[in-house]
């Protein structure tokens, strides 16, 4: 258990294997967030639906922007501040190209909450979770910006790992580990999204999963045996009881904490994202099917009236 992990393998493959993206609408997307901030971008990353389907133009595309620091790309105190108060902010964004309008939804994280927020110091799953899954990188600032994205990246992957595995089965394959560890990443915030969300998620990137996961284990600081003979290839996860015991205490704490981070972010988006109470409605009502009504009372104040609403869609099941 005193081995301390490395990146760098992990971090290779990524870069070798990360999605290209040429798209006109992504490139069109990509030159309006230069332009709006204003020369703080380290790097843009594309993740989500539109990365798994390829079309940028269905639904909203997914984007993480990458500044140095934040009072350096918003110009003004208060955005920044209650960015890094409780990162990140979200913000809206819609660009014409060939006639088409492309719409995103873009977060805005400093370079540094990056590297923080998917290493083991940070406790909750809301950043490691996220970018432990696939995703493009659009932009980079230079090539030394490009080697800290993909070792973030990578280390988001050996902290989801080191998490998830002490509350999973001693023996398992990778779609097992990433469908039962998205899950536990899942329950710890209000997400619309059904249990086989996780199951989709892997069956979009199996090669991916399977070869990072793969090279993942050599470097977890866990006695891990490869059963060959199994197809598909099984692990053997043998993890001390009490570090099991602390894994499911962290996920529980994980849980509390996490709906109410969760709650936080919905009302600084009510302010930040441009629609945003339409978006949280649509969203939810994507993935639920249960229709839900926007008041213009709602749109005009969120924070004072749309907490009867939130109440019943979860007592409704809508979220969890």
């Amino acid at each position: 258990m005193g081995k301390v992990p490395s990146f760098q393998p992990l971090a290779r493959l990524l870069a070798e294997n990360m999605p290209a993206i040429h798209s006109s609408e992504l490139l069109a997307l990509r030159s309006a967030l230069l332009e709006r901030y204003n020369g703080a971008v380290d790097a843009v990353l594309f993740y989500g639906s539109s990365l798994r389907s390829g079309d940028a133009l269905e639904g909203v595309v997914d984007l993480y922007v990458v500044v140095d620091d934040y009072r350096n790309a918003y110009g003004k105190f208060l955005p920044a501040f209650f960015n890094r108060l409780l990162p990140p902010n979200v913000y809206y964004l819609e660009v014409g190209v060939d006639g088409n309008r492309v719409r995103a939804k873009y977060a805005i994280l400093s370079m540094r909450d990056l590297e923080h927020g998917t290493s083991s110091r940070c406790f909750h799953s809301y950043l490691w979770g996220r970018f432990s899954q696939p995703c493009g990188l659009l932009y980079r600032r230079d090539s030394e910006t490009g080697r800290r994205v993909q070792g973030a990246l990578a280390q988001a992957i050996m902290t989801f790992l080191a998490r998830v595995l002490p509350v999973l089965p001693e023996r398992l394959d990778s779609a097992a580990i990433w469908q039962q560890g998205l899950a536990y990443s899942y329950r710890a915030e209000l997400r619309a999204e059904k249990p086989r969300r996780a199951v989709h998620l892997y069956d979009s990137w199996q090669d991916h999963y399977r070869a990072v996961t793969d090279l993942a284990m050599e470097e977890l600081p866990f006695t891990i045996t490869r059963e060959q003979g199994a197809a598909p290839l099984q692990y053997l996860v043998q993890i001390p009881r009490h570090i099991r015991a602390l894994g499911h205490l962290g996920w529980w704490l994980r849980r509390f904490q996490g709906k109410l981070l969760s709650l936080l972010r919905l009302m600084k988006a009510s302010f930040t994202f441009q629609g945003g109470i339409d978006y949280i409605a649509w969203k939810l009502e994507r993935h639920s099917g249960v229709p839900i009504e926007v008041t213009p009372k709602m749109r005009r104040h969120p924070l004072l009236y749309s907490w009867g609403a939130v109440w019943r869609l979860y007592r409704r099941g809508v979220f969890r």
